[in-house]
């Protein structure tokens, strides 16, 4: 009996060690994925505001030339 609890105590600690050392890298990869995600969300955010300011700005030039345009015509 007692050699058969000593079988098992020895052969769990490197399965322990086995299961930790697999938790903490699904853990690390975890951790690189959201990082990724959220630069990937300030990215999009960036692009998003650039992108408001360039049709503010086309839309500014449009109602410029309108302007232009009618003043033009009277």
């Amino acid at each position: 009996m007692t050699g058969t609890i000593a079988v098992i105590m020895i052969f769990s600690i490197p399965i322990l060690g086995i299961i930790t050392d697999h938790f903490q890298k699904q853990s690390k990869l975890k951790q690189k994925m959201v990082e990724d995600q959220l630069e990937l969300e300030k990215l999009k955010h960036e692009n998003f505001v650039i992108e408001t300011q360039k049709m503010r700005l086309e839309l500014e030039q449009m109602k410029l030339q309108d302007h232009q345009e009618k003043t033009q015509i009277l």
